[in-house]
């Protein structure tokens, strides 16, 4: 259960409207209390801790001012959103938060009511928002619609698709600009340096507040009338940090001091008394209120499961040990060395992909375009045009949203971009939003797209080397999150990336898979050797496309029975891939298909989505010996439809 000791009022929050009850003064205690609680539970769980503490006044006050659920808030990214759930009924069950069976770490909607939009990805906020302000009106009804959204998060295209159609449409709608001048990573490019601009006061709201009242007094037709709104709009050219944002229609507010909530309560009362399309810009700080994530809030942004007390004394001992991102940017770190037409692009993930010695070297050929996964991929193949070496570093999940750049600006043009697709696989506790599930089958149908799976750190260090070869093309290098594992009385052939490897020989039949899953093959392999006297082969494929037809002819002549084990989808996966190769040679190999079911797994630790999704050694060990033992046996009957026994 939550420890709720010297917490005054927030054990008993059990709905935004228990806050109602409180006094402005009440609702500064209940901030401080929300941060402590925040950062004794989040260093519990592991999850998002300085965003989260950089929102405590601003959730406190939209939920304090509307009245929802009627109204509704939605949430960009969801990272920000913690104070909410803990306010919406959910203190009690927070210590569950992105643990197995307990909250998801982002707003769902089948959690609860209070969640209006399932987020994980950034940048959605503004569109679904005006989705739903149109919904309130084709309906009748009279709810008002919020928005927040972070300065990362309006880095992203859909933010501005979506504030480009929502001016347009002068619905009643508002969007938070929470602005902490932080995604992950410091924010860069052109928006982040206006936005560093329009700091300011609130001296030339004050000033315009005043002019369109005096306007408002004036008949349309009036000459002065004219005259006040063309010195409106000079004041505005001059003084007002809100222009841009008035340009697309929407009514510019801010900035304002976001931790100071007697102004936020007064300034989302008189909010909820406009119509149209607003635009509040919030200064917030991430991390406030605990120096450790305020003095590092990148470091601090996403926390693991350890004591508070342990920020200030953990020490590191030994050579730590590389997990696969860490081995990816080593090696592309000693390319770029010796290559200086190698490049590093990331959208918004230096810290995330470790490409900060990269970043601290080779700043001129290092580029963090932001949330912009469509930018990214398009700057990279146009870089490409001019015989620069560009290499991607990218999350699975996000690479889902640069599928036409990846298709119509790289591979159509064959251009030699490199990307190492992070994140690859079950991730964990960040659960469906953040699983890189997809990939394979997204990206084996693109022609002229290379993709390899490195299976430990070494591997996918080979695989950065050939890929960046003179003349290869596209390539895509898929991998896993954390540490790779350590494959003993293995014989290694790194080099060769291009042909599968054998990594247990058998007579019996053979278990494909590749990545970090073959760990646990060879393991299958050795317990059904043990149990049942089957000897069976282990082959790391590595090379799923071009698949190299020779040497897979070799192995379905020589083993009739085939497990494929791969942590993606199955539909579309690399199963699907050798079964299709099969049947375009007309070979008749019996093969088990084995991967993530068609659902989604649910957060929680790794393990637990293994097990969850028949992929752990036990459940991998029982299909496979099921599938080695069983006969096939042709029947006559229902027109010669085969039977499986």
């Amino acid at each position: 259960m939550s420890n709720h000791n010297g917490l005054r009022y927030l054990p008993g929050i059990k709905l935004p409207s228990d806050l109602k009850k409180l006094t402005i003064e009440e609702l500064k205690t209940v901030a401080d209390e929300l941060r402590e609680f925040l950062i004794n539970t989040v260093y519990t769980t592991g999850g998002h801790l300085g965003s989260n503490l950089g929102t405590v006044e601003l959730t406190l006050a939209l939920h304090y001012v509307y009245d929802l659920p009627a109204d509704k808030i939605v949430w960009d990214v969801g990272a920000q959103a913690y104070s909410h759930k803990i306010l919406t009924g959910r203190f009690d069950t927070f210590h569950t938060n992105r643990q197995w069976g307990g909250l998801a770490g982002f707003p769902s909607r089948v959690e609860s009511q209070f969640d209006t939009f399932g987020v994980g990805h950034s940048s959605t906020s503004i569109s679904a928002a005006l989705g739903m302000a149109e919904a309130r009106d084709i309906h009748g009804e009279k709810y008002k619609v919020i928005g927040v959204i972070g300065d990362g998060g309006l880095t992203g295209g859909l933010a501005f698709e979506g504030l480009n159609n929502s001016g347009a449409s002068k619905k009643d709608l508002s969007v938070i600009f929470n602005d902490n001048r932080m995604a992950i990573s410091p924010n860069v490019g052109a928006l982040s340096n206006l936005f560093s601009y329009i700091r300011t006061d609130l001296l030339f709201e004050k000033i315009k507040d005043n002019m369109w009242d005096l306007v408002g007094k004036i008949p349309r037709s009036s000459k002065l009338r004219k005259a006040i709104h063309g010195m409106d709009e000079g004041l505005k050219a001059m003084m007002m940090p809100g222009l841009w944002f008035e340009r697309l229609g929407f009514r510019y507010v801010g900035p304002i001091n976001g931790h100071d909530i007697e102004e936020l309560v007064s300034m989302f009362k008189w909010l909820r008394t406009l119509s149209g399309p607003v635009v509040v810009h919030i200064i917030t700080e991430k991390g406030k209120g605990y120096s450790p994530a305020e003095s590092d809030f990148t470091k601090l942004h996403g926390v693991s499961k350890i004591s508070p007390k342990a920020v200030k004394t953990k020490k590191k001992s030994g050579k730590p040990e590389l997990n696969y991102c860490q081995h990816f940017s080593d090696e592309l770190l000693k390319m770029a060395d010796k290559d200086d037409k190698i490049v590093a692009i990331t959208p918004a993930m230096v810290e995330g992909s470790a490409l900060g010695k990269m970043f601290e070297k080779y700043p001129e050929r290092s580029f963090d375009v932001g949330i912009a996964e469509q930018h990214a991929l398009t700057f990279a193949a146009g870089l490409a045009t001019q015989g620069v070496k560009p290499v991607v570093a990218i999350y699975s999940t996000f690479l889902q949203r640069a599928y036409d750049q990846l298709i119509h600006d790289i591979c159509i043009q064959n251009l030699p971009v490199v990307l190492g697709v992070d994140r690859a696989g079950l991730v964990g506790e960040d659960g469906p939003t953040h699983h890189g599930a997809y990939d394979l089958a997204y990206m084996r149908n693109i022609p002229g797209l290379s993709i390899l799976i490195p299976r430990d750190g070494e591997q996918l260090r080979a695989m950065l080397r050939a890929a960046l070869k003179d003349g290869v093309g596209p390539v895509a290098i898929r991998f896993a999150r954390g540490k790779p594992p350590v494959f003993e009385h293995v014989s290694i052939n790194s080099e060769d990336v291009w042909q599968p490897e054998y990594l247990r020989e058998g007579s019996d039949g053979v278990i494909i898979s590749a990545g970090p899953l073959l760990k646990s093959c060879i393991e299958v392999a050795e317990r059904i050797q043990s149990d049942k006297k089957l000897n069976l082969a282990v082959l790391d494929i590595r090379c799923i496309k071009p698949l190299p037809i020779e040497f897979m002819l070799n192995v379905a002549d020589k083993y009739k029975k085939w497990v494929v084990v791969e942590e993606n989808v199955i539909a579309g996966g690399m199963g699907s891939l050798l079964l299709e190769f099969l049947s375009e040679n007309l070979l008749h190999n019996d093969v088990k298909r084995l991967g993530l079911p068609d659902r989604n797994i649910p957060h929680g630790d790794k393990g637990n989505q293994l097990i969850d999704a028949g992929l752990d050694v036990d459940t991998l060990t029982n299909a496979s010996k099921a599938h080695f033992k069983r006969t096939r046996r042709l029947s006559i009957k229902k027109l010669g439809v085969s039977k499986v026994d």
